[in-house]
């Protein structure tokens, strides 16, 4: 089955400036004759590129509005950082005004994140996992430990994240309420981020998502905007403070009531922390809170306002909120059983050197004896994230020695030295 990304490149645009390469955290692009590429296998849709691409040839794949119209009832289900992006509406304002864009319903998610959070509080108290229990809220991460950190897939929280939470009491509610079909019925996620888009397509614990497509905030954005002003504003909005405090970095952390947590937001920092874990350096820790973005899903790649701006509009919202420790679970509509993962994580196979082991392990060899070779600047200019990468890519005939300036650069020196040798030496005398 093909992986789908929903971080893409438009060649057209890219320049081969290698800002993206320097950036990404799995080292999962290559410029090469100009244009940058992007390694399926590694990428893990964290928007890194999209955020320092100064010519917007990163891109992040949603869905068009369009597909509503392929079911007969729609449900909205907004994420608690879309309440950020707005300086002067409530709540109930933006989920009245959603209703008045075409959605039949809203569900929040924030709600939803009430719900995950006293079930990850009931898994903690347990006591049967594997301490530090590592967050799975967030998918770039969960990918980046697939990929990177395969030994902390048994951390991993074994729990939906609140967006498929809710899809799954959304469409169960809504069959109940419409008599329809499930099929009839679509649920949309409005996403602040690319990572959110690929696990409906790829998801975590689940055989498959109910969510039936996403929309990008930012093209949501502006339709919320015009249909606020003239909206009628309903009683719409059930989560407390909890729920929409799960919009910035430390959100979920605070709603499993355990002191000793951490949180850290921002892809280069999370891997810092999980580096330290994997080292068994925090194993007195109970709970990692780790998100791709600086600030947490307020400064997704998919959002409009300054992630610093919404940061504070979040936390002024949530403060106004009641802070409700037990939000009230329908038990016939979900259970902690049915947010349970259900499907086995199991580590990412990013590129293998070679099917046959002996010729994989010649092959590290041959990457060492290049490394060496090479002049350990990691400037990136070759293309390749690091020397270490350029060398790899050589072994693998995606690349050529030559592609290092510095090696270039000796060449073209030594070949000039030689041809003004060859210069100031007279021909001989021909008898």
């Amino acid at each position: 089955m093909t992986y789908f990304h929903s971080v893409t490149l438009d060649k057209d645009r890219c320049r081969g400036c290698t800002n993206c390469i320097k950036r990404c955290p799995t080292e999962a692009i290559r410029v090469r004759e100009g244009k940058a590429r992007i390694i399926n296998e590694r990428c893990i849709d964290c928007g890194e590129c999209i955020r320092v691409c100064p010519y917007h040839a990163k891109l992040a794949v949603t869905d068009s509005l369009e597909i509503m119209k392929n079911f007969r009832y729609k449900i909205a289900l907004p994420a608690p950082s879309l309440y950020g992006q707005f300086k002067d509406l409530s709540i109930n304002q933006i989920l009245s005004a959603l209703l008045d864009i075409g959605f039949d319903e809203v569900f929040e998610v924030a709600y939803a994140a009430e719900i995950v959070s006293k079930f990850t509080r009931e898994a903690l108290q347990k006591g049967n996992l594997k301490k530090p229990v590592i967050s799975s809220a967030c998918p770039a991460v969960v990918r980046l430990i697939q990929i990177r950190f395969p030994s902390l897939i048994d951390h991993l929280l074994n729990i939906c994240s609140p967006m498929d939470t809710a899809a799954i009491i959304a469409k169960k509610q809504a069959v109940k309420k419409t008599g329809l079909k499930e099929e009839e019925i679509g649920v949309f996620f409005i996403s602040p981020c690319a990572a959110k888009v690929t696990s409906i397509r790829n998801p975590v614990g689940l055989e498959k998502s109910k969510i039936d497509g996403a929309f990008s905030m930012k093209e949501i954005y502006g339709k919320i905007l015009e249909k606020a002003k003239t909206t009628v504003v309903r009683d719409l909005s059930k989560a407390t403070m909890i729920g929409v405090g799960w919009a910035n970095s430390g959100g979920e952390a605070f709603g499993t009531f355990t002191e000793n947590s951490i949180y850290v937001d921002g892809i280069h920092n999370v891997i810092d922390v999980l580096e330290e874990i994997e080292l068994g350096k925090l194993s007195d820790l109970d709970f990692f809170e780790g998100l791709a973005c600086i600030g947490g899903c307020i400064g997704g790649p998919l959002t409009v306002e300054n992630p610093f701006v919404a940061k504070n509009r979040i936390r002024k919202l949530a403060e106004s909120l009641p802070k409700r420790e037990q939000p009230p679970v329908d038990e016939d509509l979900v259970s902690f059983e049915e947010v349970k993962w259900i499907k086995k994580i199991e580590k990412s196979e990013v590129m293998k050197l070679d099917k046959d082991i002996s010729k994989a392990l010649e092959m590290m060899k041959e990457i060492d004896r290049t490394h060496k070779t090479l002049p350990g600047l990691d400037c990136g200019s070759c293309g390749s994230p690091s020397c270490r990468a350029l060398a790899e890519d050589i072994v693998k005939g995606c690349a050529t020695e030559n592609d290092c300036i510095f090696i270039l650069k000796d060449k073209i020196k030594a070949l000039a030295e030689e041809l003004n040798d060859l210069a100031g030496k007279k021909p001989p005398v021909i008898k």
